[in-house]
């Protein structure tokens, strides 16, 4: 309804423009709209996962320190070993001296509590990464496959890059501080979303509400299993340099959204603000289509035509991820320089549309001319010479 309603719009737009004297081209316009979602994190970032659409971003695309959420990556490439049958869930992995005393009880960070030389299966590993984010579990499996951590994490990265994750640079598997261990709010998303795809025999883990492990009971950190329906994973972060992060996922009404937040200064708010966020994600942002691949959105005029017009067709579909009151507000202006000498030739980029929306980058989409137009004969070019038209 809303797309019918914006192709009407931008059809008595063009219409206006082609009746008008010639434009040069111009009617940018931005948009300083106030942030609709006005969250306190340092970078946030909201995805509809059906389509990939990203609803909201602050900071998106910029890299950020990922802390804990780091583990992802970890898991996407062990989850990858273990469906290509490289590597199995009851295989026993040794706990080295490097990942006991780097992750281990006496690290001061998220441990399983795993014991020095100790042999632990794949499968309990997976949950001491996941629930408990241990980082002695996460070094055990990072050494199981590639030998050392470091190599570990350069197969991170190039993995990553090979997905399309173009911000990712990895040093570590556990997201312990390290100089350029970045990657974007957006490619965390991006990452859940390939997750929660690609593995759904592992992803119900990322649910489970807590593991035991060396007799000790960790229960999962997301506060979103607890407190908003149909959440079920993902994955929290917290480094004093960082603050407090989380991604997170949850499906209503068969709409799965992801959320990523980052920076946010105490435990008390990353739980709130995730809460609230997630709350929006499904109540205050949804995907519009803006324009479908070959909808008729204008006309143009034509110089010494066989027809005064030609349409305007667009040459590809757009859909946005809007604030519900943002759809209310969009307005779309089509430029091109004219009148448009003749003869035109069907399928020509002879135009553009400028769309714009608070809160959004403009859109400009290329249309194209919707059927060919020849010139004028001698007889109506001498006519339109005689009027001085």
């Amino acid at each position: 309804m809303l797309a019918a309603a914006l192709i009407a719009t931008l059809t008595a737009l063009a219409t206006a423009a082609a009746q008008s004297p010639p434009s040069t081209g111009g009617g940018d316009a931005s948009v300083n709209a106030s942030d609709p979602l006005n969250t306190s994190a340092t970078y946030a970032y909201i995805m509809d996962a059906g389509t990939g659409v990203s609803l909201y971003s602050k900071r998106g695309s910029e890299p950020l320190i990922p802390a804990s959420m780091t583990k992802l990556m970890t898991m996407y490439i062990v989850f990858e070993r273990i469906r290509d049958g490289r590597l199995s869930l009851d295989d026993e992995l040794v706990v080295s001296e490097n990942a006991w005393r780097k992750g281990g009880a006496t690290s001061g960070g998220s441990t399983m509590f795993l014991k020095l030389g100790s042999r632990v299966k794949v499968d309990d590993l997976l949950r001491g990464a996941i629930v408990q984010s241990g980082n002695d579990a996460c070094i055990v499996l990072a050494e199981g496959i590639s030998g050392t951590e470091e190599a570990f994490a350069t197969l991170m990265t190039e993995r990553a890059r090979e997905l399309g994750l173009s911000s990712a640079s990895f040093r570590n598997s556990t997201g312990l501080d390290e100089p350029d261990h970045r990657i974007s709010a957006q490619d965390l998303g991006r990452l859940a979303q390939m997750i929660i795809r690609d593995f759904p025999q592992f992803y119900p883990i990322y649910s489970e509400q807590e593991f035991t492990w060396n007799g000790i009971r960790q229960p999962n950190r997301n506060p979103l299993l607890r407190e908003v329906p149909g959440a079920d994973g993902l994955k929290t972060g917290h480094l004093e340099v960082s603050g407090y992060g989380l991604v997170g996922s949850a499906v209503q009404d068969g709409k799965r959204r992801i959320i990523v937040l980052q920076g946010l200064p105490s435990e008390t708010q990353r739980a709130q603000e995730a809460r609230r966020v997630m709350r929006a994600a499904f109540a205050d942002f949804d995907t519009v289509e803006l324009v479908t691949e070959g909808a008729v959105v204008g006309a143009a005029e034509v110089w010494l035509g066989a027809k005064p017009t030609v349409p305007l067709v667009a040459s590809g579909s757009v859909s946005k991820g809007l604030h519900i009151d943002a759809t209310r507000k969009i307005s779309a202006i089509i430029n091109y320089k004219g009148p448009i000498a003749a003869p035109v030739k069907q399928g020509d980029t002879v135009a553009e549309l400028l769309i714009s929306a608070p809160g959004a980058e403009d859109i400009r989409v290329p249309l194209q001319a919707g059927e060919t137009v020849g010139k004028l004969n001698l007889f109506g070019r001498a006519l339109v010479g005689v009027r001085g038209e």
